[in-house]
């Protein structure tokens, strides 16, 4: 199988990318017609994810949420990194999506979008579609 990887540099500890644009483009490269294919994410400090991309507010209350059920300073962490928070929002999250192609398109919902998820950046991040 074919991979295409491309880059995604974040600008904040904690934040979702819009990274469907470039999903598609790696699909139409691969000259995926009809199928699936996978979106995945080789770090233990990100993720991917499928959600709203339409209202940006969605994206504001995930991440307040997430922050919430974990937050980023717990007494109990003992992973001397200090990004416990980090690894915990990305196992939520998940490494990898798969997405269905129809006539070379990304078959996703009207309001749907692939999100590259940071949990501790600013980084520069790779992410493969296969």
């Amino acid at each position: 199988m074919a991979l295409r990887r491309f880059s995604v540099t974040t600008t904040d500890r904690c934040q979702m990318q819009p990274i469907t644009a470039q999903v598609q483009e790696a699909v139409a490269e691969l000259g995926i017609r009809a199928g699936q294919c996978c979106v995945f994410v080789p770090h233990t400090t990100a993720g991917v994810t499928i959600n709203e991309n339409a209202d940006p507010d969605v994206v504001h209350d995930l991440l307040h949420t997430l922050d919430r059920l974990v937050p980023r300073a717990d007494q109990a962490y003992r992973h001397g990194e200090g990004n416990s928070a980090a690894h915990l929002k990305a196992l939520m999250t998940g490494s990898s999506v798969t997405v269905l192609v129809e006539d070379g398109r990304l078959a996703l919902g009207t309001w749907q979008g692939i999100f590259f998820c940071e949990f501790d950046g600013p980084r520069q991040r790779q992410v493969l579609v296969g």
